[in-house]
Parts: structure tokens; C-alpha cells; sequence
């Protein structure tokens, strides 16, 4: 198994980040505005055991700055254990759907997770979730999307283990796979400004500015970004699975929008 991963995808278990050692972003409960379908996804009894996370990964924010919405098709790019997954499920409901994909290369790290969210998609409360495999450097839909998602994962995709994907050629096929107006929304790990892809492999970060020049050579615009996810004690120099940060790093979130014309 490749370590670096494996210890990185013990990070994303409830267990593993239960011991914050920074401080997280400060946060407040779900404005007034929030939308009921979104209200209802996050409060539904049957993820009870996420939401003891919810407010350290700002779930609201992220969910919100996706622009999700009912009867929206949603392809989540590496979903590890469903943590997104299970609130788009609510929030498309009956008819949306959402396609949760892994590339092979990275199930055959993660293939318990990929499991338990098979069998997640055979329960009846989350029978709009499809399971998909397919190589990493060959990314397609079944249909057009309204939302492609990815947290925490954009920068495994140039990465010896993924077959050195050029994230390029992953955000044109990205762009293919959206409906006109469909939106785009990557959040990772920031590394240090100026450093590009160098720390991908290593400290499991990527610098913002590389993804933003990256997606928008594809033809994508960049819409939107959020700070929900900002932690300035971060110093960008230690891995992601450092007991320093592990847990709170200091995320960015872009949203990039294919024009609808």
C-alpha cells in the first residue's frame, strides 16, 4: 500500500481527527437563509455519526458553496468514506443523482472504502448514489453534471500512484463531463506560495494558485472562492498527517463555473 496515502486516509476517520491540536476556523451555525433541502440533508438522522464533524469542516459553508440543489446530477471525484456523499444524496433527493468516483488506481489504496460505500448505495435511503471506477488519466460521467467535487484530492492526481495524471487533461475532461453552467469545485490543502505541484507528493499540498491557472486553462472561469476553511497557524511546511496540523490545515476552496455559452 502506498504509506503516505494510507496514513493520509486514516486522517479522514472520525477517530483519527477526534484530537484537534490548532485552533479551527472560527464558525457559526447555518444562516438563516440556508435552504430547508439543505437543512434537512445535513440534520438527517442517518449520518448521526458524521456530524460530530460537521462544524470543524464547515459542512454548511462547503455544501453551500457547491450550489448543490434537488434534482442536480453530482459526480464527487475520490469520496473517501462518503462524508459529501451522503449529504448530496439528501440534498438531490429522487431525482438527483450522485456519482461517487474512484479512479482505480487510488481504490486499490482504499478499497475498504470503496466497499462500504457500495454497500451505502444498495441501502434504500441512498439509492440515487452510483459507484464508479475507471482510470485515473480517463475521467467520465454516465451523463452531463451539474456539479464535479472534489476535496482533498486534486493534488493525488499528478502523484506516482495515479500514473502522474496531468491535471490539465483531468480538468478538460472535467469540463467535458459538466452541463453547460455547471460548476466545478475543488478544495485541498495549501502549500506555500510559489511552490506549484512540488509538495503533491510529499506534504500532500498543492498552491492555489497552480489549480487556479491549471482549471482555468481548461475554459473554466473562476467563480467563487470561500475562506471557510482557512487556518492561519498552518504554516504550510508539514504534512498533512503532522499532529501539528492534522485535521485543521488550512484548505482552500475554488468554485469554477463552464460558461454557459
Amino acid at each position: 500500500m502506498h504509506l503516505a496515502l494510507a496514513v493520509l486516509l486514516a486522517i479522514g476517520s472520525p477517530a483519527a481527527q477526534s484530537a484537534p491540536t490548532l485552533p479551527a476556523p472560527a464558525s457559526s451555525s447555518a444562516a438563516a437563509a440556508q435552504p430547508p433541502y439543505l437543512t434537512a440533508a445535513i440534520a438527517d438522522p442517518a449520518r448521526q455519526s458524521d456530524k460530530v464533524n460537521d462544524e470543524r469542516r464547515q459542512l454548511a459553508k462547503v455544501m453551500a458553496f457547491a450550489q448543490v440543489k434537488p434534482g442536480d446530477k453530482v459526480l464527487e471525484l475520490i469520496p473517501g468514506s462518503g462524508y459529501f456523499t451522503r449529504v448530496f444524496s439528501g440534498v438531490v433527493g429522487s431525482k438527483g443523482h450522485v456519482y461517487a468516483l474512484w479512479p482505480v488506481e487510488y481504490a486499490k489504496e482504499s478499497s475498504r472504502d470503496v466497499t462500504q460505500l457500495r454497500q451505502l448505495s444498495k441501502q434504500p435511503h441512498y439509492n440515487n448514489i452510483s459507484v464508479l471506477t475507471q482510470p485515473a488519466a480517463q475521467l467520465s460521467a454516465p451523463e452531463s453534471v451539474d456539479v464535479v467535487f472534489t476535496s482533498q484530492n486534486y493534488h493525488d492526481y499528478p502523484d506516482a500512484f495515479m500514473g502522474k495524471v496531468d491535471p490539465v487533461a483531468l480538468d478538460k475532461q472535467v469540463f467535458a463531463a459538466l452541463k453547460p453552467g455547471g460548476v466545478f469545485v475543488v478544495i485541498d490543502h495549501v502549500a506555500a506560495a510559489g511552490s506549484g505541484m512540488r509538495d503533491t507528493d510529499t506534504l500532500h499540498r498543492i498552491d492555489p494558485a497552480i489549480v487556479k491557472k491549471q482549471v482555468r486553462s481548461a475554459g473554466f472561469v473562476l467563480d467563487g472562492e470561500s475562506n471557510a476553511l482557512q487556518n492561519a497557524a498552518d504554516p504550510h511546511t508539514a504534512k498533512v498527517f503532522d499532529p501539528s496540523v492534522r485535521g485543521h490545515t488550512d484548505q482552500f476552496m475554488l468554485r469554477f463555473r463552464k460558461p454557459a455559452h
